[in-house]
């Protein structure tokens, strides 16, 4: 069964444009024909550029998204009416399918867009993307309606809540480095993204206060100096990465 989220139950982003200027951006709205309340578009963009998809809906309504690629590696985030960074869901860090229950009247965007791995080479991503719309409006003050968590800010242009370089080393004997960080911050958990002096990435996941695990398959250990932690992934790489980052302050 595919998971299915409140949409406001947290503040979730990641992705894709982050530390590097060079993106455009194009604006296209969603409409439904006449009796329907589903829709369907197909697109493709290059490098860092992205779209955001933008349709009209009602507080209290069921939206239903999902996005399927037909090329490259696209993802998606979900912003509120008027926002034009914070994203309420954030594809990278969960699935390709969102459900949920909107919290605003209004126009939600829907944007679209590539890694940085992937933007960096300038490839193309095309893909599907699916919308659905139904249900009636709640009340105000119903017993049903969804709790808003905006969470933390995320800097501007970026679906990061923070960013910053980290002290690393990436490479077998080599000096250590500068690496580019984003993190993208949720209750309990955070996720650190880095971009490494060797054009390789990383990601790291911390939760409940500590750094528990990565996206590579070497083992993971990690050592405190007062307030940094210290990780060590394999027989190589080594990230020092201060508390402030992943949990603010």
């Amino acid at each position: 069964m595919k998971p299915k989220f409140v949409l406001f139950a947290a503040l979730l982003a990641t992705t894709p444009f982050v530390l590097s200027p060079a993106f455009s951006q194009a604006v296209i709205p969603i409409t439904f024909a006449s009796g329907a309340s589903s829709a369907a578009v197909n697109g493709s963009i290059k490098g860092y550029q992205f779209i955001d998809y933008r349709i009209a809906v009602r507080a209290g309504q069921q939206m239903n998204v999902s996005l399927r690629t037909t090329r490259g590696s696209p993802y998606f985030n979900i912003l509120e009416p008027g926002s034009k960074d914070a994203a309420i869901y954030n594809s990278s860090m969960g699935t390709q399918t969102f459900s949920g229950t909107t919290a605003k009247n209004g126009a939600y965007t829907i944007r679209v867009y590539q890694m940085r791995a992937t933007a960096r080479r300038g490839e193309v991503a095309r893909y599907r993307l699916d919308v659905a719309v139904g249900g009636g409006r709640l009340g105000a003050g119903h017993a049903n309606a969804p709790p808003h968590h905006p969470g933390d800010a995320l800097v501007p242009g970026t679906p990061y809540h923070a960013t910053s370089l980290v002290r690393c080393r990436t490479v077998l004997n080599a000096a250590f480095g500068m690496c580019k960080a984003g993190v993208v911050r949720r209750p309990g958990s955070a996720t650190l993204h880095l971009d490494t002096p060797d054009g390789g990435e990383r990601t790291i996941l911390f939760r409940n206060g500590r750094a528990v695990s990565s996206d590579a398959s070497a083992p993971f250990r990690v050592e405190r100096r007062d307030d940094t932690s210290v990780i060590r992934i394999g027989a190589v790489e080594i990230y020092e990465v201060p508390d402030a980052l992943p949990f603010g302050g």
